[in-house]
């Protein structure tokens, strides 16, 4: 039995505040999840809400992947965020097509588009929790 050490690593850029770009590259499965879910809900957690993960350089996605995007998602939403999912693979998108996660998750075409769309959508600022409210 070969002995497989676990192949995921994040790499972030912060390109506005409370907005991360974190690109994910390797495996995310059974081995990896955890790792991954800890890493980016530390993003979140230190004040990026509106998270990109941008799996383009994603080789394998099991249940267990998924799944942490999904509590990701969860944890965004808790924190006042948004998450985004851009550059899928395309094995990968049929599984969020299948599972119906791609109506609940943004899926964009590059992560550039995502943070366009993040940037320039409605407003999911937190920011402002004086009680006021609009018209």
């Amino acid at each position: 039995m070969t002995d497989v050490p676990d192949t995921l690593h994040l790499t972030v850029q912060h390109p506005r505040p409370g907005l991360a770009i974190a690109t994910v590259a390797g495996d995310m499965d059974t081995r990896t999840a955890d790792s991954l879910r800890r890493k980016a809900s530390e993003i979140i957690e230190e004040g990026c809400p509106h998270l990109i993960l941008d799996l383009a350089q994603v080789r394998f996605c099991d249940s267990a992947g998924l799944s942490a995007l999904i509590g990701l998602w969860h944890a965004a939403q808790a924190a006042g965020g948004a998450l985004g999912l851009a550059d899928v693979p395309d094995r990968l998108m049929r599984m969020l097509v299948l599972t119906g996660v791609d109506a609940v998750l943004p899926v964009h075409a590059t992560a550039a588009e995502a943070l366009t769309t993040m940037t320039n959508g409605p407003s999911t600022s937190t920011a402002d929790r004086s009680g006021a409210q609009s018209p």
